[in-house]
């Protein structure tokens, strides 16, 4: 049984791949912001037989990542999905950009996985063929151009965090490498996006299952092409 841990995971791409995990007959460990609110995901943790528990974590919150990661302390983990993230607010254009949600979106799109990846480090040590993947975007690459600031530049800083720990792990056998999950209909995409959650689950899955240290630090796209930097 495959062992994974999941950020973001009450809501979107983060709830369809807890159900497809727990369905596939893993154990997934589904961390959020706030469970008494996560109604969806509680309800599939209630049907799931012991297979997918709720986990309290804030990733924009230094302490809330660490006391995560002691609770689970004993447990070996074989896929962790850094999914949790911030669109960033309705001001991210020039002449009307919020510092203070640019920040925040820093904090939570480019710090918080960092600082996963850090707490979670020794749970993936521990297991036999470890991989964590990073939800980026497409906005986040050199060749794509969208005049929403906060949003870009958190998924490119985010690119390069990766990238570098990619070439850090190495040494571990931990094999590290970001995705663009598509344009999703999700409360971030909205409901004309192109793909449904499902599709874009199914795909990260599929790149999650061909990862290895032969292609660590590679940035992919949903359905399984190399996305350019």
């Amino acid at each position: 049984m495959t062992s994974v841990l999941i950020t973001g995971a009450n809501r979107g791409i983060g709830l369809e791949l807890s159900q497809q995990y727990v369905a596939k007959g893993d154990r997934v460990y589904a961390c959020c912001r706030k469970p008494d609110a996560a109604e969806k995901l509680s309800a599939l943790a209630s049907k799931s037989n012991g297979a997918l528990s709720i986990h309290t974590m804030d990733v924009s919150s230094e302490d809330s990542i660490k006391a995560c990661a002691e609770e689970l302390s004993q447990v070996p983990i074989d896929i962790l999905i850094n999914n949790a993230g911030v669109y960033g607010g309705e001001h991210q254009s020039l002449g009307d950009a919020s510092l203070e949600d640019w920040l925040m979106t820093i904090q939570i799109n480019t710090i918080g996985p960092f600082r996963v990846a850090e707490a979670f480090q020794q749970h993936l040590k521990s297991a036999k063929s470890p991989k964590m993947l990073t939800v980026s975007s497409q906005v986040g690459a050199s060749t794509f151009s969208m005049p929403i600031y906060a949003y870009s530049s958190s998924k490119a800083a985010v690119n390069k965090v990766m990238q570098i720990l990619a070439s850090e792990w190495q040494q571990h056998g931990i094999s590290v490498s970001l995705i663009h999950p598509g344009w999703v209909q999700t409360d971030m995409g909205g409901p004309d996006a192109a793909i449904t959650p499902k599709e874009s689950a199914e795909g990260i899955r599929r790149v999650i299952e061909k990862m290895d240290m032969t292609n660590t630090g590679s940035f992919f796209k949903w359905n399984g092409e190399i996305h350019p930097w």
